[in-house]
């Protein structure tokens, strides 16, 4: 079953009709559908949650997830060793738990390499399949290194034609591509690590299917200046990823003012998925509710003043 028929079937439309009301916890104090869904990275919890073992099995993060509060769950590479059956069991239990994959991988390919277009695109065509039986919309990429002897100017051509191909191709099954910058602290020779170079190239790619991941703790790390940027370019914000600095903790950990970032993404209407990525410092499920509904508490503090 694809996740267009899954909508229409009975189990998906109760799945859709609870996310469309917030999960519950999700509305507002008033009633009406909040604006702000919540998800978490799952590799954050599989590998770093404090009090377990170091390595954490997927089910029992997805109950975590679960019991703090949340519609989604994101993936990294877990998926590509799942067979048949296991996606099945999988979707079984996340459809019993009233949640959804609202983002993954798609893959590490150099989006800036004029030479790599059929490894990238095969690398696109090979995720698309799994993400139609994981029901899951959005496909997650990083533009990979800088490409040693290329001009800048050949470079931005490059990954500019590349994520042109890559649109077109996710476009014909209804999915869309998040582009994430990384910065440089933690990826020494990443090609794109701002969301302000970010936005420039999804302007000139041009496809509806093409947005950027606007992640606070890598852009924080790479140039600050949050707010502004996203106020400038929020209707190319496909999804964020929220983790303070330093140390990838939750928000209030550190120097971001996650209150001022979720405070702006209320006033501007934002709808789409804020992602935890971050390695909790207390027990995981009490740290990512109290998390989420800190968010919660601000944006509906903008909508009922």
């Amino acid at each position: 079953m694809n996740r267009r028929q899954f909508i229409q079937s009975a189990a998906g439309a109760a799945m859709v009709q609870a996310f469309d009301k917030g999960i519950g916890q999700g509305a507002s104090a008033s009633g009406q559908q909040a604006g702000f869904h919540f998800s978490v990275m799952l590799w954050t919890l599989e590998k770093k949650a404090p009090k377990t073992p170091d390595t954490v099995p997927f089910d029992h993060c997805m109950e975590m997830v679960h019991e703090a509060g949340y519609q989604g769950i994101e993936l990294t590479h877990e998926f590509w060793k799942w067979s048949p059956e296991d996606i099945r069991r999988i979707m079984a239990k996340m459809r019993s738990l009233g949640m959804v994959f609202d983002a993954l991988d798609g893959g590490k390919k150099d989006l800036a390499d004029p030479n790599a277009t059929d490894a990238i695109l095969a690398q696109v065509n090979k995720a698309i399949p799994v993400m139609k039986d994981l029901e899951c919309p959005q496909m997650i990429l990083t533009s990979g290194k800088d490409i040693e002897g290329l001009s800048p100017e050949a470079e931005r051509a490059a990954i500019v034609e590349n994520l042109k191909r890559a649109s077109d191709l996710v476009a014909k099954h209804d999915i869309q591509i998040a582009l994430e910058p990384i910065d440089r602290l933690e990826k020494r020779n990443a090609y794109l690590n701002s969301v302000a170079d970010g936005f420039e190239i999804v302007k000139a790619v041009g496809s509806p299917n093409l947005k950027v991941l606007y992640d606070f703790y890598h852009e924080q790390r790479a140039a600050g200046n949050l707010l502004q940027k996203l106020e400038d370019n929020i209707d190319l914000v496909g999804l964020v990823h929220i983790a303070d600095v330093p140390g990838r903790h939750q928000p209030g950990t550190g120097e971001i003012d996650y209150a001022n970032i979720y405070r702006k993404l209320a006033e501007l209407n934002y709808k789409k998925f804020i992602a935890m990525e971050f390695f909790p410092t207390e027990d995981p499920v009490a740290t990512l509710k109290k998390s989420r509904l800190d968010a919660l508490q601000i944006e509906k503090s903008v909508h009922t003043t």
